[in-house]
Formats: C-alpha cells, structure tokens, sequence
C-alpha cells in the first residue's frame, strides 16, 4: 500500500501572506493533488505543524485550508492521519488543546493523534510519535521502548540533524532510542536528512530566505516495500540575480513575478543604466526586493553562502564568537524559542 506524507504546511504563514498562499497553491493545484490521483493515493500521513501560529488562527487562512486542503481531501475519499506539531498544540507543556483537533472536526477522515499511538496502516502498524513535552515525555519514551513497530512517524526534535541547511542541531531528544525502528520519519526540521534509519522529509515550500534553492516537496512511502519516494516541487519563492553592468534590454523579469528577489550588486559603472534595469524588475509586479551591493564578490562564493545569513544564522553566529563559559548551546535554543515566539506575534 502507498502512503502520501506530507509536513509543516503551515498554512497561515507569514501573516497569512495573499502572495505565498497563491504560491503554495501552485505546488497543490499541479504536484500534490495531481499525483494523489495519478498514485491512487487515498491515505495521507501529515507529520505536523499543519498550521503556522500556535496561538490562533486567521479566519482567511482557515477558509484556504479548507476549501484549497481538506475539501478537496475529502472528495478524494482520502484519509487523513495527522499528528500534533509543535506549532499546533496551544500549550508548550501539553498536546490536549490543539489546532488540528479544535478547526477540523467536522472532517470525519481527518484523524488527529495527540499522543502516542500505534495504527495498522497496510500491513504495518506504525507508531505515531505528536510533538514531545514535559507532559508527555516520560510516557512517550515508554511506548517507544515497548513498540514492536518497524516504522514509527512523527513530530520529533532531535540532535544531530539540520533544522535548516547549513545548521546542525546540537540540542533536543537524542537519536540512539529510534535506532530500534527499521524507518523514522519525522517533521519539524524544513530541510531534508537523514542518517540512513531517521529521515526528516522537509516541507512543501520555501517560506523563509534561507530555504532558498532547497529542495522541497513531499513524498510516497510503500508499506509493503519501505520505498520511500519524493515527489518534488518545481517552484520556488525566493531568488537571486546577479547583476554585473548587465543589459535591462534583454533582461527578462517575467520569472519574477509575485517572487522575493534579492539582487547582488558584483559591476555598476553607470547608474542610469541599473536604475532602468530595476524599473523593468519592479515592472514585473516584484512582492519583494532586496539590493546587496558587493563589489569584491568572489566567483568561488557559493550563492547559498549569501542566502543562510537570516536571523536565527546571525544570532548564532553571534553567541559563537561571543566570549563567555556559559553553555552555548543552552543561549542558541534560548535565542531561537524567543525568536519565535516574537514571530507569532507579529
């Protein structure tokens, strides 16, 4: 039997953003819907963090999901499996009052797993893992010792992964006690890894500058073979474009459209020239532009290396170079927990 699994959606993301929600519904209008009926697929496996803000939810945001998301799921005869991430459960010390359980209850195919549980899909029982917390922790861990399960799936935060290419955990539950399943797979962390037994399987999307040019997408699990299969999206959000006295003439901006652009200054000799060059990038109805000027660019800088410098990348830069005997890592996850934290709020 093959499964569709997919995670972190986060519908409602940055502040339920018109232009990434027609963005997102590129990749479900002609990748994902389109492969559940070319597959046959009618079970999907939705691994958390389904919607963005824990503390709420737009009303715009909720009428997407449903009509682009759950509808259509629902009129496929789909089954939905989806487990309680850590931006969907309201409370950081529980999982009993959540987003998924509270906004999708009139879904009789959506089943929403807030504990730990295991569910006979196939020919596999599968035991479900929802975002570990001081309530459920001790708990958690005792069902995944007794668990007799091949395959376990969830919501999990552990080390020695990238939350986001180019960053290693060092913090969270520590891999060896799922070394006891033949497959792990998890969301929570954006970008795709795995160490041949745990695999973290990525977004959908781009939804921040440092998913820049990272693969994304979602992916097909055989229950019966343990072929895992991505299925990946075509589109992206953000860009890059180097300019280097270049010619608006013959510069196509079309591609640019409603995308987030940042624009690399190597060359600029004549400014009438770059300013007719950005009329023509503004013209293409641009959402956004950022203008980075760097005369001494090396040609053996990697583009990905002017990409990872977002926030959370510039204040764990900063708490490394910062001269002090507390535990780095201990500040970094401090940082990052307030960091989004404010996020939500805005």
């Amino acid at each position: 039997m093959r499964v569709a699994i997919i995670t972190d959606q986060h519908f409602g993301a940055r502040k339920n953003s018109k232009v990434f929600h027609d963005y997102f519904l590129s990749f479900y209008n002609d990748v994902f819907f389109p492969t559940l009926e070319q597959e046959g697929i009618t079970t999907v496996i939705d691994m958390g963090d389904t919607f963005d803000s824990r503390k709420g939810i737009d009303f715009a945001a909720l009428a997407w999901a449903k009509d682009n998301y759950y509808d259509r799921l629902n009129s496929l005869g789909c089954t939905v499996y989806t487990v309680v991430g850590n931006h969907t459960a309201y409370y950081k010390n529980t999982n009993d009052i959540n987003a998924v359980d509270l906004l999708l209850r009139e879904y009789k195919n959506v089943k929403v797993i807030s504990n730990p549980e295991h569910i006979q899909i196939g020919n596999q029982n599968i035991l479900f893992i929802p975002w570990i917390n001081s309530e459920n922790q001790e708990y958690t861990f005792d069902v995944i010792k007794k668990s007799k399960s091949k395959i376990a799936m969830g919501h999990l935060e552990l080390n020695g992964f990238s939350a986001y290419r180019g960053h290693t955990m060092t913090t969270g539950h520590d891999s060896d006690v799922f070394q006891k399943f033949t497959r792990v797979f998890s969301g929570h962390y954006h970008t795709r890894s795995n160490d041949g037994t745990i695999f973290y399987l990525g977004n959908p999307y781009e939804i921040y500058s440092n998913d820049y040019n990272d693969t994304r997408g979602f992916h097909l699990f055989d229950t019966d073979t343990l072929e895992l299969t991505s299925i990946d999206n075509p589109y992206r959000m953000f860009y890059s474009i180097f300019y280097d006295d270049s010619d608006y003439q013959t510069f196509d901006a079309r591609p640019y459209e409603n995308k987030i652009v940042k624009l690399i200054v190597k060359k600029k000799t004549d400014p009438k020239k770059f300013d007719k060059f950005l009329d023509k990038l503004y013209a293409s109805n641009i959402f956004e532009l950022k203008i980075i000027e760097n005369f001494n660019f090396q040609e053996t800088f990697e583009v990905e290396e002017l990409e990872t410098e977002d926030t959370i990348s510039i204040l764990n830069r900063y708490i490394e170079e910062f001269d002090t005997n507390l535990d780095k890592n201990v500040i970094q996850k401090l940082i990052q927990g307030i960091y989004k934290e404010a996020c939500e709020l805005v």
